[in-house]
């Protein structure tokens, strides 16, 4: 890689941190009384812990316990917001992995060179109902291709691809 390829990589990243920073924290500031109420209902609708623990591998390869609400609702990845604000996530990226799963080794450790998402391409393009090869390649995609109006293009399309897999279930 020459060094302007490199510095332009760095700016990149520099910028996607940035906007990650600023939408993670402006996203928590508004949605605070959703996380809240979230929250609350979780505990008082049963026994246990009112986050769901999870070890994923983040950026390098470098494992983290992922947070989620112990709910199977999309209010489940509100405490997502956490880990992007403090770096160890992204607003997009590839889907959260376990460290020992297959696609952190070999060929997909490619995946480990930028950060989880909290939504990606996985999540706009059917999420649980592709196939796993076809997530797989959308992730690879991303990290190779990924720049901020991708990202913006994803951020636009996720809520209302949660929208209709939620309408689609009730239906």
């Amino acid at each position: 890689m020459t060094a302007k390829r490199a510095m332009t990589a760095k700016r990149a990243m520099t910028a996607k941190r940035s906007f990650d920073l600023a939408g993670g924290l402006l996203l928590l500031l508004v949605l605070a009384p959703l996380i809240a109420g979230t929250a609350l209902s979780v505990s008082l609708g049963g026994s246990g812990a009112v986050l769901r623990r999870r070890t994923v591998a983040g950026l390098k390869g470098r494992p983290f316990t992922m947070l989620t609400f112990r709910t199977r609702s999309p209010l489940a990845a509100l405490p997502l917001l956490l880990h992007v604000v403090t770096g160890r996530m992204s607003l997009v990226g590839p889907c959260p992995l376990t460290p020992s799963h297959r696609e952190c080794a070999g060929e997909g450790r490619r995946r480990l060179s930028v950060r989880p998402g909290l939504t990606g391409p996985w999540q706009i393009s059917g999420r649980s109902d592709l196939p796993w090869e076809e997530r797989e390649l959308l992730d690879l995609h991303y990290v190779d291709h990924h720049w901020l109006g991708m990202d913006l293009l994803i951020l636009a399309r996720t809520l209302p691809a949660v929208r209709r897999r939620r309408a689609a279930r009730f239906a």
